[in-house]
């Protein structure tokens, strides 16, 4: 037999995959942890810690990892929409900017410059947008104006304005050298930090006990942050002023402040002992939800440590005596000699020295109120809570035109549901956004920046509130498609279009010379010449902006300094101790009864997951897979005298309304006390997975009446309510 051998048809090799891998940063939240960024045939494959980074050192968190998906997501608006009846159809940029500018004109040509309104929510200001907000927002030359500050962080601000004399002298807490560390209302463990910015935390929390220090967390639950103290103090919510008071009793009667030290740094200790007299811990233990002990033990450790801090957060902001708390706090720091201190609170150096020019940057409260009457401006705006009131109440300076840029007010603001009423009611609206969100639905453009990963950026906000001082660039992973904006282009744009005449109908080349000229890097640039460590202020070899970027994790500019007399803004140079209105407010509070929750009641308080961001992450369902996250947790005291079970279905109801979630029953709850996350309930947006996804919106439940004293910020932990089965 004759054989012929025939040729084997040839396959092709395959391809290699085409692979580079980027460094940039996640900027989900303030950390903006530093990350390698693989890109493998034009798609991100891997995101892992940037281990050159001098501030993350490698570090990420799972919502790092979800960079690609919010890159690459389906949903994300990559060309500008405008409404045409109940859809919305892309337009050209040009086209939009121009009806948008004649539309906004048109509001405040026929009402006045109060009929506009404006809301800057998160994460804006994680990146350099958020100066262009500001730019629009004067504008927009409107007294109305709003920020995501009013639902999470005004307390502190308001507090540090009437102790050191300005809002930006937030002291941040030097956790890299404490020694004894105490967390109240916060979880770092799983935030990395907010006003105090720290990422990896767990990593830095677990440094201070190896060094022989001691961590302690002062919480209604057991939070992951406690997992990792030697104490969990599980206080009653809203017991914090008093248990502070308690401390600050103890520190004066036993003699544990060094008053020689105070007496040249700070005024009002008479008025301080004063107003602490009767607050013993005996007095205060059952008001705070806490031994009267603990109170004692508490205030002695802190005194006695090397160094110590207390770190404060959103928690405590989020009650009718959030400004008080945050003041106590900044006093018990100051009175243990820990103000200014290595390894307790102090003042960054930034790369725009903001607290270095507090004094110049004048911070006014009251300039004018909400129409009610009620709320003051503060820095300048309003608390975020009465924007449905100024929208729907009718008379001179409602609201009928607003302008969105990031943020969803509508899911994420205290406000008995009638915002999204009012935000449909409008005559017009703009929002500046990635996404259809429960509030950008009812835009009437929406104008989308680029995704994260296609813009380059120097952050100088975050690097105020540094844990260590450091500047660090953002690269570009992908070179944005054609026609695409960024942030600040946008809002210059929109802010051109509210301009005078000849500014508005300038020639298109000199408009674009113009947009070159206020470009983020050349501001980047002129910070870094002109700052703490430019050429113009030290005779050090100068940072540029050329060495920044070709840096492989940034630059680290060393530990915090000392430099309280070089940075108090108030008017004699020293720390105010007792401010007259919050020392009356405390001495109210002591003297008055304790509020009745009313029988079968609990207390509602908010909690914090790794995987989710307000609401951000929620499309991505890498971040949302797993157990259903939006229960609510309750001791299991508490569910069995209401006969639930674990993963039963249960109605939570308030003085103003209710949801229906999933119960799950835990002991790292305190009785008596339940929580809720916040950021779900997604219902009619563009986001095709969070649509599917359980859940309800907690803040249906939050009354906006109860609010901070001062601030306005929505008292969303002094909400009582009642939990039973679903019927």
């Amino acid at each position: 037999m004759t054989t012929v051998d025939l040729p084997l048809p040839q396959r092709a090799a395959p391809a290699e995959p085409d692979s580079t891998t980027h460094i940039s940063q996640c900027t989900l939240c303030e950390a903006h942890c530093g990350i390698h960024v693989t890109v493998t045939d034009g798609r991100v494959s891997r995101i892992a810690g940037n281990p050159s980074d001098v501030f993350s050192k490698g570090y990420i968190c799972p919502k790092a990892t979800a960079m690609g998906a919010l890159h690459d997501d389906p949903d994300r608006l990559r060309t500008p929409m405008r409404r045409v009846g109940d859809r919305f159809e892309p337009v050209g940029w040009d086209e939009a900017f121009r009806e948008i500018g004649r539309r906004l004109r048109t509001v405040r040509d026929r009402h006045g410059s109060h009929a506009l309104g404006m809301y800057l929510g998160n994460p804006a200001a994680h990146s350099s947008g958020a100066g262009y907000g500001l730019l629009l927002r004067m504008a927009l030359r409107t007294p109305n104006f709003f920020t995501a500050s009013s639902i999470d962080q005004m307390p502190h601000e308001y507090a540090a304005w009437q102790v050191f004399g300005s809002n930006f002298l937030m002291p941040v807490t030097d956790i890299d050298r404490c020694h004894r560390l105490v967390v109240i209302g916060a979880n770092p463990a799983v935030s990395n930090g907010s006003l105090s910015i720290m990422p990896g935390a767990k990593r830095r929390i677990k440094a201070i006990r190896e060094r022989g220090g001691t961590v302690v967390v002062i919480d209604p639950r057991r939070t992951e942050t406690a997992r990792l103290a030697d104490q969990h103090v599980s206080v009653r919510p809203g017991g914090d002023l008093f248990l502070l008071l308690g401390m600050l009793h103890v520190l004066v009667t036993e003699n544990l402040c060094d008053t020689a030290a105070l007496a040249r740094i700070a005024s009002g200790w008479t008025e301080l002992t004063a107003l602490v007299d009767g607050a013993t811990p005996e007095a205060m233990a059952p008001r705070a939800g806490v031994t009267a002990e603990q109170i004692r033990a508490l205030a002695r450790d802190h005194a006695a440590a090397e160094s110590a801090a207390i770190y404060a957060r959103i928690g405590i902001c989020h009650q009718e005596t959030g400004t008080l708390v945050s003041w106590l706090v900044m006093v018990i720091n100051t009175v243990t000699g820990n103000l200014d201190r290595p390894g307790g609170t102090m003042f960054a150096t930034p790369i725009i020295d903001v607290p270095g020019l507090a004094k110049r940057l004048p911070i006014k409260h009251g300039t004018y109120t909400d129409r009610s009457g009620r709320h003051r401006s503060f820095r300048s705006e309003l608390p975020a809570v009465v924007m449905a009131d100024e929208m729907l109440s009718d008379g001179p300076g409602r609201i009928r035109a607003m302008v969105t840029y990031a943020g969803n007010p509508v899911s994420s603001i205290p406000q008995k549901g009638r915002l999204d009423a009012a935000m449909a009611q409008l005559d017009f609206y703009v929002a500046v956004d990635m996404y259809v969100t429960e509030t950008s639905r009812h835009a009437d453009f929406i104008l989308p920046p680029v995704s994260p990963l296609e813009r380059e950026d120097v952050n100088l906000l975050t690097t105020v509130y540094s844990v260590r001082n450091n500047v660090r660039y953002q690269h570009r992973t992908f070179e944005p498609p054609a026609g695409a904006m960024e942030d600040w282009e946008i809002l210059t744009r929109l802010a051109l279009e509210l301009a005078p005449a000849p500014l508005r109908r300038m020639p298109a080349t000199l408009r674009t010379m113009l947009m070159k000229a206020v470009d983020p890097m050349r501001t980047a640039a002129l910070v870094l010449a002109t700052g703490p460590y430019g050429r113009l202020r030290r005779g050090r070899k100068a940072i540029t902006l050329r060495a920044l970027r070709d840096s492989p994790g940034g630059i680290d500019l060393g530990p915090l300094q000392p430099r309280l007399r070089e940075v108090i803004a108030t008017a004699d140079g020293l720390v105010q101790l007792a401010p007259a209105a919050f020392v009356a407010d405390a001495a109210a509070r002591l003297a008055a009864a304790a509020e009745d929750s009313g029988a079968g009641r609990l207390q509602l308080i908010g909690r914090r997951n790794l995987r989710s961001n307000n609401s951000w992450l929620h499309n991505a369902p890498t971040m949302t897979g797993g157990n259903n996250r939006c229960t609510v947790l309750m001791h299991p005291e508490d569910a069995a005298a209401r006969g639930l079970v674990q993963g039963a279905l249960v109605r939570i109801a308030s003085d103003v309304g209710s949801i229906e979630i999933p119960v799950d029953i835990s002991d790292e709850m305190r009785p008596g006390t339940v929580a809720v996350p916040h950021g779900w309930g997604h219902r009619n947006t563009g986001w095709q997975h969070a649509n599917t996804l359980p859940g309800a919106n907690v803040n249906e439940l939050h009354d906006p009446t109860r609010v901070d004293t001062y601030t306005g910020t929505a008292a969303v932990n002094n909400t009582w309510v009642t939990v039973s089965p679903a019927s």
